[in-house]
């Protein structure tokens, strides 16, 4: 099957219906109901679907399907198990435990999901935060953190990674980036340690006094989900799914056909909402459907538009200039605009094309790194780039918090994210030695100017040790 350049129109246009839709004042308030995203979704997808198989090609939207059906098993799980968890509590919200909290979502990112992640850590910060004036930065580094930068180290930590194994990249692959990940999201937290202290200094005596008293320990709430989300991990490194080489092949057995990876999974998430404290899920975390349904209702139009997408970009990947520091510009800069996860099998597709040794499911690994790092980091960018990011937004601006607008948010990500990725670029992808040793350079810049606030001495009513933090004020930032 040959597709010509108008084969991309459906992909296309189902992405920048997500993009613009949303923002625009007409359409904004039809977006949000899910059978407006389901109408659009299915009448670009079902036609392109159509077009392929009477193209001959029935097999492309078999296997498109059942990566969908894949895909949002794992996302409904993950959804429904971090749901029945929240941590409470009020603590002292100094810089140092705000950092804290950012660096454990940073870690927990991987393995219960960016998405998971920023839902289980969103409302304790606010709480601990209720007090202070200036807490934008703060909900803005959890976005860079915890919904995108922290979810690099396994499949489940970011939907592009987990559209990677299903591809056939090896579960453990992905631990390979660990260099990466440390070095960006430890400039990160460096930079928000900075940002944050010369906000503490900022604040009314008596808001960081109200917060010394308004005090009450961490606790989570719904810890038999933690064996639920054990369970997942579990499922998703060690269990098959349906076999479909063998299919292919006409070599299948009855155990290859039965999906056994998504039967688990969907076994816990069931376990923990049908056995798990309902006040914890649907009183504290305020759990609804509405989120998981809209992602199911468009990723259903990305899986089939993205057909002969991915087939025209097959065609012309051999005669394009693509390279490591390429890949990682072009997929980053579609995944800060568009969405992420379609953004990498885009050009996943694109690099299976071309040569190149060592391979990882047979695409060259300085490639696939280039593409991984590109989509998973490059999300943070802008509140479109990865569905956690709005998550966060929402959350906040419900709790009290005026979040930045589109364009304020960019600003931000291009003052303390674009140089901590453009440093970790020239260190890791460039190969010039000229361009490391300007990587590490501007890395070290970077810290640099988040070490230089531990000059600046806090107030004694905001001293580190005794003080804490609290509630964002009109007119603050």
């Amino acid at each position: 099957m040959q597709v010509a350049w108008w084969g991309l129109i459906p992909f296309v246009t189902m992405l920048l219906s997500i993009a613009v839709l949303p923002l625009h004042p007409v359409t904004a308030h039809h977006w949000e109901r899910p059978k407006v995203q389901a109408a659009v979704a299915l009448g670009l997808g079902l036609p392109t679907a159509l077009w392929v198989v009477l193209a001959g090609e029935h097999a492309l939207v078999w296997h498109a399907l059942l990566e969908y059906a894949q895909f949002i098993t794992l996302l409904l799980s993950l959804f429904v198990v971090a749901g029945g968890l929240f941590l409470a509590g009020d603590i002292r919200a100094t810089p140092r435990n705000n950092t804290a909290f950012l660096a454990v979502g940073g870690v927990l990112a991987s393995f219960i999901g960016t998405t998971g992640a920023a839902m289980l850590l969103i409302r304790p910060l606010l709480n601990t935060n209720s007090e202070r004036r200036h807490k934008v930065h703060t909900m803005v580094f959890a976005i860079f953190v915890v919904a995108n930068c922290g979810g690099l180290l396994t499949p489940l930590g970011d939907p592009p990674l987990f559209l990677g194994m299903l591809r056939g990249v090896p579960f453990t692959w992905t631990f390979s980036l660990a260099p990466e990940w440390l070095f960006v999201n430890a400039l990160l937290l460096v930079t928000y340690y900075g940002v944050e202290r010369r906000a503490y200094r900022d604040e009314q005596a008596a808001d960081l006094e109200a917060d010394e008293a308004q005090q009450t320990p961490l606790g989570l709430h719904g810890r038999a989900n933690i064996v639920w989300l054990a369970v997942i991990v579990a499922a998703v490194a060690f269990l098959p799914s349906v076999d479909v080489h063998a299919i292919e092949s006409g070599h299948v057995g009855v155990l290859q056909l039965v999906p056994w990876r998504e039967l688990v999974m969907l076994g816990a998430a069931g376990a923990s909402y049908r056995l798990g404290d309902k006040r914890t899920r649907f009183e504290d975390n305020g759990f609804t459907w509405a989120p998981i349904v809209e992602v199911a209702a468009l990723f259903i139009g990305i899986f089939l538009t993205m057909i002969p997408a991915l087939r025209f970009l097959r065609q012309v990947a051999p005669s394009l200039p693509l390279g490591e520091v390429t890949f990682f510009l072009f997929s980053g800069g579609l995944s800060a605009v568009l969405d992420n996860a379609p953004t990498y099998a885009t050009f996943f597709e694109m690099a299976s094309q071309l040569p190149g040794e060592p391979r990882v499911a047979n695409v060259p690994e300085l490639y696939l790194t280039a593409i991984s790092l590109g989509s998973v980091l490059c999300g943070a960018i802008t509140y479109i780039g990865n569905g956690p990011n709005f998550m966060v937004k929402s959350v906040a601006e419900n709790a009290g918090v005026t979040m930045p607008s589109f364009g304020g948010y960019v600003v931000r990500a291009l003052r303390w994210l674009v140089p901590v990725l453009a440093a970790m670029v020239l260190v890791f992808i460039a190969d010039p030695l000229w361009c490391h040793l300007l990587g590490w350079a501007l890395a070290a810049a970077i810290a640099t100017r988040g070490l230089l606030s531990l000059r600046l001495p806090l107030t004694p009513a905001a001293d580190d040790s005794t003080a804490s933090a609290g509630a964002e004020r009109p007119g603050r930032r």
